[in-house]
């Protein structure tokens, strides 16, 4: 029996998960238009490979990653890229970049597919297949995953506790899809040296935890585990999760593998083995439609499909009057639903005025340290909001406001209806914002500098060209000039046609 160590902080509210959870996924159908996003993650960029008027194959590669941290994107089926343009993403920033629009052609024909054997190629190579299937992590961060797998660990945490309320994705992916689970598992496993692995799955979730036992003694590991957690906000978290798991407590700055020990979400996992063992980039996923739906519940569907189209197999009720991307303690409302799907998009959480009341008014803050007896990350929340209201940015640093998870715990327990984290997210985006400008003011100063030192250098070397010049010109002169005396002495020395004898 696995010792299990509790986090500070956390919440538990209603988890509303037999609303989704209870039917098979569904496979949402081939739309005829796809708007795929180059840029899937935060970290590193892609360079784009197609062109308005190519056909493209299923699978095909259409934009290679630059950069350590860039994950490659591909064209989910086959047909034509009608256009390359800048589309609004799904994101909080609600900033467009660059997306290619590919026309279906309904055959969804594959490009040609080779297999890996992840146990006899070398440990580099199979960490490049997995970079050049764009695999990132699928519980949310969309981390690239490759990054995260180059290094030596102990023990490996497979993360299965899907701790937010109505998200049901993973608990049915554990339930139908085990064994590839347990063998993307396994291949992380062998690639970073880990002596064992831990799947941790949340106590709400019993069929998928009894799924993985039975997956994971048919194919005979028993250096992998899983172990049930107790249900609690937010478990979940990578550093929450490892720390109930391991008692290894993360502290800010430093990475898991700093301690031996790392942890990818089981959709990652499963994506891992489909790159492998099948070739298979990550071009679907599965979507939960949650809340106010006729027909919740999961949806595995293309990158790139309209947000719309899979709404319309959810139908939402006639009283929705938001939609919301993931779930309802770290989700975000959509501007737009015509949006396409993108790797983070885990949940479509449909609201309405009865499931989600409107937030009461904002309240001034009493300082009942609620707040900061919720938050997981052992933070002062109400700190951080008096900082970040009154912008000063460099005190919401003083209190590591970059420690903070966005997790939410702190405005749901707020007496005060603050919605605190919307202030840590300004102040996150003002620092972010003023560093990027810094760096750039930086970058031209530093490049005025060296124009500046160059000249002077050009400078300096043209006047010791010129000095050179002059002090051989002085001596050519001399030189000359000593000359034309010794032939004058000679001249007087010995008279033209006088005999020297």
């Amino acid at each position: 029996m696995l010792e299990l160590f509790g986090f500070p902080g956390g919440i538990k509210p209603d988890s509303h998960k037999e609303e989704s959870a209870g039917t098979p996924i569904r496979q949402a159908p081939l739309p005829p238009l796809l708007v795929v996003p180059f840029r899937q993650s935060a970290t590193g960029g892609v360079d784009i490979r197609v062109k308005a008027g190519e056909r493209v194959l299923k699978g095909q590669c259409i934009g290679s990653a630059e950069g350590p941290f860039g994950t490659c994107v591909h064209a989910p089926t086959s047909g034509t890229v009608i256009a390359i343009e800048a589309r609004t993403l799904p994101h909080p920033s609600a900033l467009a970049a660059p997306c290619a629009i590919i026309e279906a052609d309904g055959a969804d024909a594959w490009r040609e597919r080779v297999p890996l054997d992840a146990y006899s190629a070398d440990p580099e190579t199979v960490r490049s297949r997995i970079r050049e299937a764009g695999i990132v992590g699928l519980g949310g961060a969309v981390f690239p995953s490759h990054v995260k797998m180059n290094a030596r660990i102990d023990t490996l945490v497979i993360n299965g506790a899907e701790c937010e309320p109505w998200i049901t994705c993973d608990d049915r992916l554990m339930r139908e899809r085990a064994p590839m689970i347990v063998a993307g598992a396994a291949i992380i496993r062998h690639l970073m040296g880990a002596k064992r692995v831990l799947f941790g799955i949340e106590d709400n979730k019993p069929d998928a935890a009894a799924a993985m036992r039975t997956a994971l003694q048919t194919a005979g590991h028993p250096e992998m585990q899983v172990v049930t957690v107790p249900t609690r906000y937010p478990a979940g978290g990578e550093k929450q999760l490892i720390h109930v798991l391991t008692g290894i407590e993360i502290p800010y700055g430093k990475l898991g593998p700093d301690f031996g020990v790392q942890c990818f979400n089981v959709g990652t996992a499963h994506a891992v083995a489909r790159a492998v063992l099948h070739d298979e980039p990550l071009i679907s996923r599965i979507v939960t439609l949650a809340g106010n739906y006729a027909w919740p519940g999961n949806v595995e569907t293309l990158i790139g499909t309209p947000i719309d189209a899979l709404l319309a197999l959810g139908e939402p009720k006639p009283d929705t009057d938001r939609i919301v991307m993931g779930g309802p303690m770290m989700g975000f409302v959509l501007p737009d639903t015509s949006l396409p799907v993108v790797k983070a998009t885990n949940c479509l959480l449909a609201m309405s005025p009865t499931l989600f009341p409107p937030p009461p008014p904002e309240m001034p803050c009493i300082r009942c340290g609620a707040c900061t007896r919720a938050c997981p990350m052992l933070l002062q929340p109400h700190e951080l909001y008096w900082y970040a209201r009154s912008k000063n940015f460099g005190k919401t640093q003083e209190y590591h406001l970059f420690d903070c998870i966005e997790c939410g715990c702190c405005a749901y327990v707020c007496p005060a209806h603050i919605p605190l984290v919307d202030y840590y997210r300004f102040a996150k985006s003002e620092i972010r914002a003023r560093e990027r400008e810094k760096a750039a003011a930086d970058r031209a100063r530093e490049r005025y500098e060296f124009r500046k030192y160059r000249e002077e250098r050009e400078k300096a070397e043209k006047a010791a060209r010129l000095a050179a010049k002059a002090a051989e010109t002085k001596a050519k002169l001399a030189q000359e000039g000593a000359a034309a005396v010794i032939a004058a002495a000679q001249s007087r020395a010995h008279p033209e046609g006088k005999d020297e004898a």
